[in-house]
């Protein structure tokens, strides 16, 4: 599912490329649950020119998650559902090496993080949050989406590891 979604992406990386305005918006162990509370995840994906899924996925250390599907999805609007702990561990894992250690990390078009720019290329806005402590990492897959090629394959596969497949549905 998520692997068409980078084919797609990569397509429409190397067809078109210009200026687009701005559009924002402790790896490895047991998934933590302390005193401090409990961590959450939640993944946010952005629209694209075409039939990119839109939706906001946030689970939680303890296993509980709810899935907003909100455009090109199987299933729009919100589901509850659980993950396992392996499930929360796996996709934190994949998210971990890319968020960064504290604050945000923005590559979004006019960012010095996103020198060179294809448009109607889809997003992802993640946060994890635990307690006080949050970070978030939003990435634009048409910047410099070359240079960034393994972190869009990470972030853009990392939710092949929770049971979204009903409800994100595959792309026409």
């Amino acid at each position: 599912m998520r692997r068409l979604i980078l084919g797609i992406a990569a397509a429409l990386a190397l067809s078109a490329c210009g200026h687009a305005g701005v559009k924002p918006g402790n790896a490895g162990g047991t998934p933590p649950v302390d005193a401090a509370g409990i961590e959450t995840i939640t993944y946010e994906t952005g629209p694209c020119f075409g039939a990119c899924p839109v939706f906001r996925v946030t689970v939680s250390s303890d296993g509980k998650a709810v899935f907003t599907g909100i455009r090109h999805t199987q299933v729009i609007g919100e589901r509850r559902f659980a993950v396992t702990p392996q499930q929360y561990l796996t996709f934190r894992e994949q998210l971990a090496p890319w968020l960064p250690e504290s604050g945000e990390k923005l590559y979004q078009p006019g960012s010095p993080l996103c020198k060179q720019v294809a448009t109607d290329l889809p997003s992802v806005d993640i946060s994890l949050r635990k307690g006080a402590r949050s970070r978030r990492l939003y990435y634009y897959y048409g910047c410099d989406n070359e240079k960034n090629m393994t972190m869009g394959e990470a972030l853009g596969t990392a939710t092949d590891a929770l049971p979204l497949d009903a409800l994100v549905g595959e792309i026409p």
